[in-house]
């Protein structure tokens, strides 16, 4: 049996918050993660993660990146796949019936 979940928004989506602290803000879905239902989007709640020091960083560094949020605080504004249907050009047939 498929016991994935099936949720109502998808990777490359682009959604708005319309809960919690960054409600109104918006951006395209990097992740998600389905066994704690939660995603991250692009530019909203930002985290700083302090780094140790290492030879990558021999100074140690605050890296910043962008927090999960429940996926029930997001609502999908335009998905990946209808994207992609709007700048397929209209087929010549309706373009001469207009101009008719």
């Amino acid at each position: 049996m498929n016991n994935r979940p099936k949720f109502h928004v998808k990777k490359g989506d682009n959604v708005e918050v319309i809960a919690g602290n960054f409600k109104g803000s918006s951006g395209k879905i990097l992740e998600v993660i389905p066994r704690k239902r939660q995603v991250l989007v692009e530019g909203v709640r930002i985290i700083k993660k302090h780094l140790r020091k290492s030879e990558d960083n021999p100074h140690g560094k605050i890296a910043e990146r962008e927090g999960p949020i429940d996926i029930s605080n997001v609502r999908l504004l335009e998905s990946l796949k209808k994207a992609e249907k709007k700048t397929k050009p209209k087929p010549k047939k309706e373009a001469e019936k207009k101009a008719a």
